[in-house]
């Protein structure tokens, strides 16, 4: 796995800690804060307000006298909101013990208490989230080709090898029933998956077709979740939920990994995808035409972006074969997985 990857992997994996733990460590430290300072015991005295300063965003600064006993104390609370004037009376707190230590309000040690658990649960969270992330992809890499011991595969000389077959998957959107199709050289159809029903909330219901197999089975597919930690690019995990499952979950239980090498073959992104350890498949993205024997005005060399791609494989599940395609394609992969 190049450099790239790996950040992108650490990123990723990492990001609720990174998160989560310094927010958890933040509330902690206020917790604590409020408990040294504890104002539960605190008394009430009435002082009289000798001065009004302005500050800023509409507060004031306010200077006061007040008694304790026969003791006078001349103090001021920062930082106030509301309708002060000179001669007014203002509720201060005190300590009985050092009547010089005030408070505008008197709380208790519950609230530090509150707001130290919350951040201590905060930041074990975070810690557990990144934990088993980091778990998860290193029991993934002893599954993977060029990761743990498995001995790293050549994917591109995988292309050229004896009964590897290439196949094209684009999106098809001129159809009352938009969708994906996976063709072979001839442009003849071997699979497709068109959208029966769409829904702007829940999940939608596709229509799987295996023309080599003249099968035919329908899978709900839910909306593509995309979540960043700190804005950060490279740290996006995408997927949506399949029947139910987690795309990426539903793919792992049938052996397969993808690993994406961003830098790739620019301007396209190539993903090599392994299952049980062994090579299933080389998908590239593509331009909008992707055979190269069609005409030359067709041979356009941007790529197009999540919609049509080019496949090597020796493999003949196309079911397996266009769920992976499909995944990917209904999601913004660009990370390990």
């Amino acid at each position: 796995m190049n450099t790239e990857n790996r950040l992108a992997r650490w990123l990723k994996n990492s990001g609720p800690a990174r998160v989560f733990v310094p927010i958890g460590i933040a509330l902690v430290v206020f917790g604590l804060l409020l408990v040294i300072m504890d104002t539960g015991n605190y008394e009430l005295s009435t002082g009289r307000i000798t001065s009004v300063v302005p500050a800023s965003d509409g507060k004031y600064d306010v200077g006061f006298t007040y008694t304790v006993g026969s003791g006078t104390y001349e103090s001021s609370f920062s930082g106030l909101s509301g309708d002060y004037r000179v001669g007014d009376t203002i509720d201060v707190y005190y300590d009985p013990e050092r009547p010089e230590n005030i408070s505008n309000s008197r709380g208790g040690k519950l609230a530090g208490l509150l707001a130290v658990a919350a951040g201590v649960a905060l930041a074990a969270y975070g810690v557990r989230k990144s934990s088993k992330a980091f778990k998860k992809s290193k029991e993934l890499d002893a599954a993977t080709p060029g990761m743990g011991t498995v001995p790293e595969v050549d994917f591109e000389a995988y292309k050229e090898g004896t009964g590897v077959t290439e196949y094209y998957f684009r999106f098809d959107g001129d159809s009352l029933k938009p969708g994906y199709i996976m063709e072979d050289g001839e442009r003849s159809v071997i699979f497709e998956g068109k959208m029966k029903k769409n829904a702007l909330v829940g999940a939608r219901t596709f229509e799987f077709r295996d023309h080599s197999a003249g099968s035919v089975t329908e899978h709900e597919v839910g909306h593509t979740v995309t979540e960043k930690y700190n804005e950060e690019v490279l740290s996006a995990r995408s997927w949506f939920k399949f029947d139910g499952e987690n795309i990426w979950d539903v793919l792992h239980s049938k052996g397969i990994r993808v690993i994406t090498d961003m830098r790739s073959r620019f301007p396209y992104i190539v993903y090599d995808v392994s299952r049980d350890t062994a090579p299933f498949a080389r998908i590239e993205t593509s331009s909008v035409y992707v055979h190269e024997e069609d005409e030359l005005q067709h041979r356009i060399v941007l790529p197009a972006g999540k919609m049509y791609y080019r496949i090597w494989t020796s493999t003949d599940d196309f079911d397996l074969l266009f769920l992976t395609v499909f995944a990917i394609s209904e999601t913004e992969q660009t990370v390990v997985e």
